[in-house]
């Protein structure tokens, strides 16, 4: 009774008080909970349904065993009796789950019942259909008014359907595009990141046609791909979106110029994804969801998870960074960090090196110990790339937290690329990316490990990081000149990149001189 009253002068206060005792019988739980209710006050039962067997095998403090020993008397579960909850509010079974996962449950409930915000939830939101219920919605699909979405729209649609921009439920509504575009976040139910808008452009004549539809099915070849609930349509301010995330309008930026070529509404709505989306390029098997590389870090029994975003085949200079980001997480104390591998999977610009030639690449530097496979994950990021710089690079972190990592990599001008006028320059400042990661709203959960420089040390004949008081033995080898030995044949300086990846890398550049 003293618990239960002292957790309701918290509660009154405005205070979640959680009540971590034993309390073996009903009746006492019972009288906590008329305590609360009498004055209007929420109360949660929570049965922590760990076995008798677990309890006795984890005894951290040996008192179990002193029980069993006849040393401690009236002790619950041994010769004391011990009533389990008959309609707990929430059950969790500690056996093989996290800490994380078991305090997400209690988390979730209170976000249920409107006491915490949404954005404390680290819940992903998959919108795909489940399994048994998807042949119906596809028999309704296919008889909904439809408008066909382009590749890219498709990419957005994984990207939501998989759970990457939780807590989003689809395409933005004009709400959701504002708040977005003017605060990098979501802002209702608490402060979530989110920098980039993941919206559907449609023409007018869709619009027109579509305007009055409760429900509206999205096809990609012909083919029903998801079903959007209540569509809201409205203008696509393409030159105010553009400048805002971009900050330019120019149509030598090949994200703005499929923009400016795209619909001129925009249209926003629940969504339900009809089926896992698969590309069926010999790849889908490195396209795991956020639920699946959470799944994966348990059974490799992670203690920390660090992502590293890229877009680019990987040299000695970044596996050195990952490294050391290894090293320094086991000298803090984790014992089993995990490296989280994750090449960007969505449209790039024609300049960059296609996916299937990443991925090659990538196995090639696992397959030569660079990067140790026993403790790496390597996977798919289904993201298109915007180039947007330190707009981009929140949302490249803030959709790794769905992963369940919590460090991430940052490099030098994340999300960049060249202007696309003259003078030769970069259109976003190379370190602003770092410094706004370390200062964005909504990614509290991820520490940014800052890039270190890498260059090459011509005595060591190895990537190194850079030491300013040697400069004249490093030599900073540049994307293109990079391209300009694997097109010629040439072998870059020993220890620049692991053998059999500068070969995936020199063989497609060669190929593509033979075109």
């Amino acid at each position: 009774r003293r618990v239960a009253e002292v957790g309701k002068l918290f509660a009154d206060s405005g205070v979640v008080a959680l009540c971590s005792f034993v309390s073996p019988y009903n009746k006492d739980r019972d009288l906590a909970r008329e305590l609360h209710k009498e004055v209007g006050l929420p109360f949660f039962e929570v049965h922590v349904s760990t076995s008798l067997e677990e309890c006795e095998k984890r005894d951290v403090k040996g008192l179990y065993k002193k029980a069993r020993a006849g040393l401690i008397k009236g002790f619950t579960g041994i010769d004391q009796p011990y009533e389990a909850p008959i309609n707990p509010e929430l059950a969790i079974n500690t056996v093989n789950r996290s800490v994380d996962d078991c305090v997400q449950q209690i988390v979730e409930i209170l976000q249920t019942n409107e006491i915490l915000p949404r954005s404390v939830v680290e819940k992903v939101i998959d919108l795909t259909v489940p399994e048994e219920s998807l042949e119906k919605a596809v028999a309704e699909a296919e008889d909904l008014p439809s408008v066909e979405i382009t590749k890219l729209d498709l990419q957005w649609l994984q990207v939501l359907g998989e759970g990457w921009a939780s807590p989003l439920t689809g395409f933005m509504r004009e709400r959701e595009f504002l708040q977005c575009q003017h605060f990098n976040c979501l802002l209702d139910d608490g402060v979530t990141n989110q920098s980039v808008p993941i919206v559907l452009p449609v023409s007018t004549e869709d619009k027109e046609k579509l305007a009055s539809c409760k429900q509206i099915t999205l096809r990609y070849n012909g083919v029903a791909k998801a079903i959007i609930r209540d569509p809201e349509f409205y203008e696509h301010r393409k030159e105010e979106r553009c400048a805002r995330q971009f900050g330019m309008f120019n149509d030598g930026h090949p994200y703005i110029k499929m923009i400016n070529e795209s619909g001129d509404w925009l249209v926003g709505g629940d969504v339900e994804v009809l089926g896992r989306i698969v590309w069926n390029d010999g790849l889908d098997q490195y396209r795991l969801t956020p639920n699946q590389l959470r799944a994966k870090f348990r059974e490799m029994h992670a203690d920390a998870v660090f992502a590293f975003q890229l877009r680019n085949p990987v040299h000695n200079g970044h596996a050195l960074l990952m490294n050391d980001c290894k090293r320094q997480l086991v000298e803090r104390g984790f014992e089993k960090p995990v490296l989280l591998l994750h090449p960007l999977g969505g449209w790039t610009k024609d300049d960059d090196v296609p996916l299937g030639v990443r991925m090659e690449q990538h196995k090639a530097i696992m397959d030569e110990g660079v990067l140790d496979p026993e403790s790496t994950v390597l996977a798919i990021f289904p993201s298109p790339m915007m180039y947007a710089g330190p707009t981009e690079v929140q949302w490249h972190a803030k959709a790794r937290m769905s992963t369940g990592a919590n460090f991430y990599i940052v490099g030098r001008d994340p999300a960049g690329m060249p202007h696309p006028d003259p003078p030769k320059r970069d259109i976003y400042q190379p370190t602003h990316g770092g410094k706004v990661l370390g200062m964005a709203p909504g990614l509290t959960q991820l520490e940014i490990i800052p890039f270190k420089v890498a260059a090459y040390d011509m005595k060591a004949k190895a990537m190194a990081f850079f030491d300013p008081h040697r400069r004249e033995d490093f030599d900073f080898i540049s994307g293109t000149r990079m391209r300009g030995l694997a097109r010629s044949g040439v072998m870059p300086p020993d220890g620049f990149m692991a053998p059999k990846a500068w070969t995936v890398l020199a063989n497609y550049y060669q190929s593509l001189t033979a075109k």
